[in-house]
């Protein structure tokens, strides 16, 4: 019996912004209708991966704010 292999599982984002660098060429790559059924399907289910990874970053870093600014976010004003 033959035993079929999965493909491997891509590796997280080295940084929020290899992340987003990512999902942008993926969302590219997806919306040029080029890709062939299977390919989009796990085109999208890795740029849901990419997003969620991309938001809680952005999540964790807004959270560190809050403590640095003790607990309220408060508007930033570039000087």
């Amino acid at each position: 019996m033959a035993k079929t292999s999965s493909p491997p599982v891509p590796a997280a984002p080295v940084s929020y912004e290899a992340g987003l660098e990512e999902l942008e060429a993926l969302v590219a790559r997806l919306e040029s209708g080029q890709l062939p059924l299977d390919q989009l399907l796990t085109g999208y289910q890795r740029s849901a991966e990419l997003l969620k990874f991309c938001r809680d970053r952005l999540e964790a870093v807004e959270n560190q704010i809050k403590v640095l600014e003790g607990g309220e976010l408060k508007p930033w004003n570039p000087e």
